[in-house]
C-alpha cells in the first residue's frame, strides 16, 4: 500500500456499528437516520450504512446530496440544515424531507413543490434550550396553524437538535416537550404529527438507559455510528468500534530539540501567540501532514506515548520522547480521528482516502 497520506477507511466496522445502533433503536421504536455529512457523503462508506440498514439517510450539505442521487441513491434523503430561501427548487427536487423553522421558507418550498407537482415533507424544528435552530416552543401552535394551510407542504412531525451549540445534553424533560407539543397539536388543530425526532447521537445513550420518553421515534445518527463515540456526552461507546476510520502520515524528521525555541516569540503562521513549557531536550519527530490537510486538534496518536506539539500547513511537530516504539525516517504513525478530525481529513483533497471490506483494501 502506498505511503501517502491517507485515510484507512473500515467498511465492515462501519456496517457494524450501523447494524448495532439501529437493533437497540428499532427495539424502542425509534428509527435511525444514518447522517453523511460527517464524511462529505463518500459513497463506499454510504454503502455500508446502508447495507447496516438505515432507515434513510440524512445530510446538511446539498452538494453532498446532489452527489448521492448522481450515484443512484434512491434511498429518502432529509436535509438536515435549514433550507436557503434561494435553494429551494434544489431541496424540493432532490429532499424527500427537510427540516425547517421560518414561514417564509416554507410557504417557498410550498410553491416549488406545486410546480413540480409533488408534495414536499418537513419537520418543524422546535428549540428546546440548546438555541441553535428552532422555534420557540410557545410559539409552536401558531406556526403550526400557518404550515398546514401552505399547499405543496406535508408537515409530517417536529423535531429538535441539542449538543451542538449550547451544549445542553438531551433528557427526558426537554425531549418530552416534543412529545407534549405533539398531542396539543393533534389535539387542538387534528394534525398528527408521525415523525418526533428527537436528535442524533448525544440522545443515544437515553436509548441505552430506557429513559428516552415515549412517542419520540426518529434519531438523526452519524457519530456513534461512525467513530463510537459522543463528544456531547465525553464518552467512548463501549459496545461499538471506535476504531473505523485511521490517519496515516509518514514520518520525514527525528531530531533532538529543545522543547522551547529560541529567540523573541512573535505570531506564528496562523496570527496566534505560541506558549511553551520548558522539559528540556526532547525527541521529535515531523509528519508529513499539516493545518491545510487536517484539523490538527481533532487527530489522537494511536500510540499513547506520542504527543502532538503542534502543527504548520504542512508539518504536524510530534513529541515522541515517551513511546517504547522505535521509529524511523519513513515510518508511518497513525492517528484515530475525532468528529471534528473526520469532517476535516473527509473532505480534504491531499488526503488519499482508502477502503477495507472483507479484509481487502481498495481506493
Amino acid at each position: 500500500m502506498s505511503l501517502s497520506l491517507r485515510l484507512e477507511v473500515d467498511l465492515d466496522k462501519i456496517k457494524y456499528n450501523a447494524a448495532k445502533v439501529i437493533e437497540l433503536c428499532h427495539s424502542r421504536g425509534i428509527a435511525v437516520l444514518g447522517v453523511t455529512k460527517g464524511f462529505s457523503a463518500i459513497p463506499q462508506i454510504v454503502i455500508a450504512l446502508r447495507e447496516g440498514g438505515v432507515d434513510g439517510l440524512a445530510d446538511a450539505r446539498m452538494e453532498n446530496i446532489f452527489e448521492l442521487r448522481n450515484e443512484g441513491c434512491l434511498e429518502s434523503i432529509t436535509l438536515l440544515r435549514i433550507p436557503r430561501l434561494s435553494d429551494v427548487d434544489n431541496v424540493v427536487k432532490y429532499c424527500n424531507v427537510s427540516v425547517n423553522s421560518e414561514v417564509a421558507v416554507i410557504q417557498a418550498l410550498g410553491q416549488a413543490a406545486k410546480k413540480m407537482g409533488v408534495a414536499h415533507q418537513i419537520i418543524l424544528m422546535v428549540d428546546v434550550g440548546d438555541l441553535r435552530e428552532g422555534i420557540m416552543t410557545e410559539n409552536v401552535l401558531d406556526t403550526v396553524r400557518k404550515v398546514v394551510k401552505v399547499e405543496g407542504i406535508r408537515l409530517v412531525g417536529l423535531g429538535t437538535n441539542m449538543g451542538c451549540f449550547g451544549g445542553i445534553l438531551p433528557e427526558y424533560n426537554n425531549l418530552n416537550i416534543l412529545v407534549n407539543l405533539s398531542k396539543m397539536i393533534e389535539a387542538r388543530l387534528g394534525v398528527p404529527m408521525e415523525v418526533l425526532s428527537g436528535g442524533g447521537t448525544s440522545s443515544l445513550l437515553l436509548v441505552e438507559k430506557g429513559e428516552i420518553p415515549p412517542g419520540i421515534n426518529q434519531l438523526r445518527i452519524g457519530e456513534g455510528i461512525l467513530l463510537g463515540t459522543d463528544t456531547t456526552n465525553h464518552r467512548i461507546i463501549d459496545w461499538l468500534k471506535n476504531d473505523a476510520f485511521v490517519l496515516k502520515a509518514e514520518v520525514i524528521e527525528i531530531k533532538l530539540k529543545p522543547s522551547v525555541p529560541i529567540g523573541n516569540i512573535g505570531r506564528d503562521a496562523f496570527g496566534n501567540i505560541p506558549e511553551f513549557t520548558d522539559v528540556g531536550i526532547r525527541n521529535k519527530a515531523i509528519v508529513a501532514l499539516g493545518k491545510q490537510d487536517a484539523y490538527i486538534e481533532g487527530l489522537i496518536p494511536v500510540d499513547k506515548g506520542i504527543k502532538i506539539l503542534g502543527a504548520s500547513s504542512d508539518h504536524t511537530i510530534l513529541d515522541i520522547t515517551d513511546t517504547t516504539s522505535k521509529i524511523h525516517v519513513g515510518d508511518e504513525l497513525a492517528f484515530h480521528v475525532t468528529y471534528s478530525g473526520l469532517l476535516s481529513v473527509s473532505q480534504s483533497r491531499y488526503v488519499k482516502k482508502v477502503f477495507r471490506k472483507d479484509n481487502i483494501w481498495s481506493n
